[in-house]
Formats: C-alpha cells, sequence, structure tokens
C-alpha cells in the first residue's frame, strides 16, 4: 500500500497553519499546563526532553534509540500519535522523549549546549508535526524519520520497522 508523500509546508504556511491548529485546540478547551515547562494537558503524557546527552546515554544503556517525537500543541495526528502509540510503548520501556515546536522550552542538545525546544526542531530541519526521529551513538540519526501521520492501523507497523533498523545501526 503506497501513502501521500508528506506536505512540506514553507515558514509562512506553517505558522499560518500552526496557529490554526493552536486556535482550534484552545477552542476545544485545551488548557496550557506544565510538563517540565510548556506543554498542553495532551502532551503530560510523555517526558519533554531536558538533557539530550543525558536520555541518550540511557537509551543506549538500554540497547535501544532515542526515539524524539517532534510535537505541535493542538495537532489532533500528534495526539493520536502518541496516545495511542508511543505512550505505550513508551510505558513499556521504550526510550522517547517530545519537543515541541514554537516552545521556548529549555534543553540541552547532543552538543552539550543549552538551546530550545524549538531550535532543536529548526536545526533538525523538521518541517511536519509528527515527526519521530530515532537518534543513536553520538545523537546520529539510525533511521529514516517518521515524518506526519500514517492510518491509525499501519501506523505501529511503520513505527517498529524503524525501530527494527534503529537497532540494527546501533
Amino acid at each position: 500500500m503506497t501513502h501521500p508523500e508528506p506536505i512540506h509546508l514553507d515558514s509562512r504556511r506553517r505558522q499560518v497553519l500552526c496557529g490554526a491548529v493552536a486556535l482550534v485546540g484552545l477552542a476545544s478547551g485545551s488548557a496550557w499546563v506544565s510538563a517540565h515547562g510548556a506543554a498542553s494537558a495532551e502532551h503530560r503524557s510523555l517526558p519533554a526532553a531536558l538533557s539530550l546527552p543525558a536520555e541518550l546515554a540511557g537509551a543506549l544503556a538500554r540497547q535501544s534509540p532515542l526515539v524524539v517525537m517532534a510535537s505541535l500543541d493542538g495537532c489532533p495526528h500528534c495526539r493520536v500519535a502518541r496516545q495511542s502509540h508511543l505512550l505505550p510503548m513508551w510505558r513499556e520501556g521504550l526510550p522517547i522523549v517530545q519537543v515541541d515546536f514554537r516552545s521556548e522550552q529549555q534543553v540541552i542538545d547532543f552538543e552539550g549546549k543549552k538551546t530550545t525546544h524549538d531550535a532543536l526542531i529548526q536545526g533538525w530541519r523538521v518541517t511536519l508535526a509528527p515527526t519521530l526521529l530515532f537518534f543513536g551513538p553520538a545523537g546520529r540519526e539510525v533511521a529514516p524519520r517518521m515524518e506526519g501521520s500514517y492510518l491509525a492501523d499501519f501506523y505501529r507497523g511503520y513505527l517498529e520497522q524503524r525501530l527494527e533498523q534503529a537497532r540494527a545501526r546501533l
């Protein structure tokens, strides 16, 4: 089964879309709460990235890649991926952290420097939410990214495939 290529938005269109999605989220009753800093109630379940070197070291100690979810507050596709697939896997012990578009949440990057979630996303050239990244030794990506949403019935299968590829490269 083939899936359409994800749509990549230029900076201005992404800002407009992000703003519209955030307004929809706020209109539906999403409240801003703190889950390590600045995330909505729907994000509470996955830990926010705070120190990528430490989080990566913990993942590698488990012989696993570090999965990083690039998310957007109010994004319905992010919510489905997080709640239906990532949260259960995280509870089973898969090392997963979340970074958020437009968030000023402080984080230590793979080089040991302070930055923000949004700056990480921009530096990694992530343009679509949700995007999953798979990191291995030295903070290098070890599997192809999962960009955008997939059919819910197949999402976990694609995720397992990426994890298999990532583990093979550790």
